[in-house]
């Protein structure tokens, strides 16, 4: 796992890989967590899902995965244990072994836990033959015996509803309220057998449901059961953050406990979304797919609206004031080593004056003065500007460098020199590169070289890059610089990769480009 991802989805159910599938079409860095204990595993085969029909449950997830993980998702194993509020508003979310991971959102899926009725034997097959929703299995036991067992107000709705699907239903009311005269008369109508008397067990024959034993020795003969327990989200991650369940009712009854939500899943935490059965608790695989598609839509339209903020907000800053705050934060941003490009495409040429554009802490401008060069190395950072005079004073070439500090888009260098080099001269803050290029070009002496080295595209390990920012090719740099034809010769033109350590230490890679042209004498 990396350390940050836009979104940590949490259960890899329906809900959570659609949801996941979702924001890595988008171009998402998304993370899945799963327990890898769906609550439908004991099922035959998934119904109603349209195109997916009679599929078994853990065939569909498996499907799921592979086709996360084909559009840049990552899955692991594990149970997450909490979530944590971040002081930059993202969360960073604790697993059971001790791992974390931060997200700037949290799409929960978990699910719920079944509260079944206290009935021996009755939990060993649920899922099975003891059932719950006829759409999900009505069809597999049609016409078969089938026993409702009664826990609560709406299991007379419910023996009425699985009439539907045989005319052998016999209705134990067990631990539900006394039937009232109405009720008797509709079941009566529907020929559906009341058996009264408590239930004490199953009776299973073969591997198989074969009847109801009630506390009084009987046994009435059923191939299926169904019932109704409490319906538990799953929730206690998001406790921390301040986020409770509720009640949710049906028919004026309380049938669980729900994470509440609005329609496309955001919860009253800002950043949080739930989709599926923790939020629906009667939602079946096809809803709580679609949930999850919901919910990812949502968070990706939260996440641009962000992302949009803060772009607007950087083109109010300064270049000067961003680069300063940017190379404040540290001692040292990048390694001091010349760029390799340079070192390579420069070794052979005979020392004179250099111009370094965007020179930060001064290690091409150093390295160039340590072979000779009469050096004039700009930046728009003070504070790279300042840091880059002591290198180059520790280094004991001080007197060959003039640093000068320009917004190259603003103001730029005097003067023609014999090598203008522009080495990954890229900026988040507004930079109008194309012109600079062109001015560095006009500042190129008459047998001098102009060097420009820039990356192609994002690297390896950057699965979401920003759709707007684009990086131009060296035949791009070329065509944009105008060069008066006649006047110059072109002697490097490529792309190339390079490998590129990953900010956790893994091994990735780029792709950079580089043009080298020389003006004619």
């Amino acid at each position: 796992m990396d350390a940050k991802y836009d979104v940590v989805v949490v259960g890899g159910g329906a809900a959570g890989l659609s949801g996941a599938l979702t924001l890595g079409r988008a171009r998402r860095k998304v993370l899945v967590v799963d327990a890898g204990r769906p609550r439908n595993a004991p099922a035959e085969g998934v119904h109603t899902y349209l195109g997916r029909e009679g599929l078994s449950p853990l065939e569909l997830l498996a499907a799921g995965r592979e086709e996360v993980i084909g559009y840049g998702g990552e899955i692991v194993t594990g149970t997450v244990t909490t979530a944590e509020r971040l002081d930059d508003g993202g969360f960073r979310v604790v697993l059971a072994d001790g791992a974390t991971v931060e997200a700037d959102r949290l799409l929960v899926t978990t699910g719920l836990t079944d509260e079944l009725p206290d009935v021996p034997g009755l939990a060993e097959r649920w899922g099975k033959d003891v059932l719950h929703c006829p759409y999900c299995h009505g069809w597999e036991v049609r016409d078969q015996a089938i026993a409702i067992l009664g826990t609560g107000p709406l299991s007379v709705h419910q023996a009425l509803l699985w009439r539907q699907w045989s005319a052998d239903v016999t209705f134990f009311p067990h631990t539900a309220p006394d039937l009232g005269h109405d009720q008797r008369r509709q079941l009566a109508a529907r020929g559906v057998t009341v058996v009264e008397g408590k239930v004490a067990g199953l009776e299973v024959t073969d591997g198989r449901l074969s009847g109801v034993r009630l506390a009084d020795g009987r046994v009435v003969a059923c191939q299926a059961l169904a019932t109704a327990g409490l319906l538990a989200a799953q929730a206690g991650l998001l406790a921390a953050l301040g986020l409770e369940t509720e009640e949710m009712e049906m028919s004026g009854h309380v049938i669980g406990t729900r994470v509440p939500a609005d329609p496309m899943g955001a919860t009253s935490v800002p950043g949080v979304w739930v989709a599926g059965n923790v939020t629906t608790l009667n939602e079946q695989v096809i809803g709580a797919a679609a949930a999850g598609v919901r919910a990812a839509a949502a968070i990706n339209a939260d996440l641009v609206a962000e992302e949009t903020r803060r772009a607007v907000a950087a083109m109010d800053v300064a270049p000067e004031e961003y680069w300063d705050s940017r190379y404040s934060e540290k001692t040292r941003i990048w390694s001091g080593n010349p760029n390799v490009t340079l070192v390579r495409e420069v070794s052979d040429l005979e020392p004179g004056t250099a111009l370094d554009l965007g020179s930060g802490e001064g290690g091409d401008a150093i390295w160039l003065a340590g072979r000779g060069w009469r050096v004039t190395a700009a930046d728009v950072s003070g504070v790279a500007l300042e840091r880059a005079a002591g290198h180059a004073k520790e280094a004991g070439v001080a007197d060959r460098i003039d640093w000068q500090r320009h917004d190259l888009g603003v103001s730029f260098p005097e003067g023609v020199f014999d090598l203008v080099s522009a080495c990954f001269l890229h900026s988040f803050v507004d930079l109008p590169r194309e012109e600079i290029l062109r001015a560095a070009a006009s500042a190129v002496a008459p047998g001098g070289v102009l060097l420009v080295v820039g990356h192609v595209g994002w690297p390896s390990w950057e699965h979401n890059p920003p759709v707007e920012v684009h990086f131009p090719t060296a035949q791009e740099v070329l065509d944009a610089l105008g060069l008066p034809e006649g006047e110059w010769e072109v002697q490097v033109r490529e792309e190339y990769e390079r490998a590129q350590d990953e900010p956790d230490g893994r091994h990735g890679a780029r792709t950079d480009s580089v043009l080298k042209v020389r003006r004619l004498p």
